[in-house]
């Protein structure tokens, strides 16, 4: 986030201010994540002249066409290319990250990545594959720069939602009713600590009409 929030404050003419420059040039730059973020970021590296690009993602590559398990209308599971993509990365599937190792001399710039290769296959008799990583299959990969893109399930729930005893969905986010009220009377939410990781566009419009909601409360109607 921090990197793309630069990027669209360069192009939009203003000045960074208050925090270290992000630049992806001349650099070999690791992207961990391989969802529509992690995209952005592989295009913005490119333009900004990036030595190497590698997008990493922990689940495995999806098929170029739908499978049998996966018909229309349901939103197909393929592998999608981006026009980011198509001005050149490399991608890679079914990797675990699990160390950034640091430069030598300073100990603070990472100067490469340690990887270990997993394997998605299904258990005997089961119906969901998990994965497990593959002994000795680790690898390392040099790398200046890494952006984190990666998704999450939920938002964590702060002291704020502890202490309020609020109540969360099967999914692990705040339960809220058709107006946006959580389980405590007068105390409401919205974003993706309701719906979950999603856009931020969507964070918007909840919280516009939470707004709504709110007015409506406070005016007891």
């Amino acid at each position: 986030m921090d990197f793309l929030t630069q990027q669209n404050r360069r192009i939009a003419g203003e000045t960074v201010f208050g925090q270290r420059e992000i630049t992806a040039k001349n650099k070999q730059v690791v992207i961990i994540g391989g969802g529509d973020t992690g995209a952005d970021c592989v295009g913005t590296a490119r333009r900004q002249g990036a030595s190497r690009i590698t997008q990493l993602e922990v689940l495995p590559q999806p098929p170029l066409e739908r499978p049998f398990d996966n018909p229309w209308p349901t939103w197909p599971n393929i592998l999608r290319n981006s026009s980011s993509h198509e001005e050149g990365c490399e991608r890679i599937c079914s990797v675990r990250t699990k160390a950034f190792v640091s430069d030598l001399v300073d100990g603070v710039h990472v100067k490469r990545l340690q990887y270990v290769k997993l394997d998605w296959s299904s258990e005997p008799g089961g119906s969901q594959p998990h994965c497990r990583e593959i002994p000795g299959s680790e690898f390392t990969m040099d790398a200046d720069l890494v952006l984190l893109a990666a998704g999450f399930l939920h938002t964590e729930r702060g002291v704020l939602a502890e202490d309020l005893q609020l109540k969360s969905d099967k999914k692990g986010n705040l339960w809220t009713d058709a107006n946006a009220m959580t389980s405590n009377p007068g105390v409401f939410a919205a974003g993706d600590c309701v719906r979950g990781a999603s856009l931020v566009v969507n964070a918007i419009a909840d919280g516009r009409c939470l707004a709504e909601q709110v007015q409506r409360y406070l005016a007891g109607s």
